[in-house]
């Protein structure tokens, strides 16, 4: 999801550790170290990895940097191949009955469920290779002076992949912040005990 839509969904994070500046000076050759992989000629079900923030095909940031001022820009980019459950049906059952038809001619009368395993497997592979993969984009801000990241998507599985490749990435670990570790960012961390026994109101 682009960060500069009309509305969208953010996830809020501070960086947990503090960041040495000899990191920062490496984060563009850290991007294009875990760039994003192509797998259109492959039967891949994903692939995800950093791209830029302009121009998802530019995995090398030749068009533009990610650095904005005193910020850097750049996207996760997750591209995933998902195949109907109907399409996958049909032609397993197709397999499975061409492998029965020729069972009979040797005599069996049934399909083994290790075989009937193998050939759901085959039969995936070979509709993966025939089904384009289909592009995600998530936009992330990064503030290094305030220790903040701005990411452009609230979806737990997005979320949680974009916290396990950053931290393989720049291995620094992320926290959301969460109303609850705002307030505490803001009472300090004395207050957590009386945080913790709060209830949520409705006002409206």
């Amino acid at each position: 999801m682009s960060i500069l839509s009309a509305s969208l969904g953010l996830t809020r994070y501070r960086v947990m550790e503090d960041v040495p500046s000899d990191l920062l000076r490496q984060v563009p050759e850290k991007l294009r170290q875990f760039s994003f992989v192509d797998i259109d000629a492959t039967a891949e079900e994903r692939s995800f990895g950093w791209t830029s923030i302009d121009d998802m095909l530019d995995l090398n940031w030749t068009q533009s940097p990610p650095e904005k001022a005193d910020y850097f820009a750049f996207a996760l980019r997750l591209d995933t191949r998902r195949i109907p459950p109907a399409v996958l049906k049909k032609h397993t059952t197709i397999a499975l009955n061409k492998e029965l038809a020729q069972n009979k001619e040797q005599g069996k009368n049934f399909v083994s469920r290790d075989r009937k395993r193998e050939i759901k497997e085959q039969v995936t592979l070979r509709l993966r290779a025939r089904t384009f993969p289909i592009p995600a984009v998530f936009d992330a801000i990064w503030n290094p002076t305030a220790n903040r990241i701005l990411l452009a998507t609230t979806n737990a599985k997005v979320r949680a992949l974009f916290e396990d490749y950053f931290t393989l990435t720049f291995d620094l670990h992320l926290e959301p912040l969460t109303p609850f570790f705002m307030a505490m960012d803001i009472l300090g961390e004395e207050a957590a005990p009386k945080l913790e026994h709060l209830e949520p109101t409705i006002f409206a």
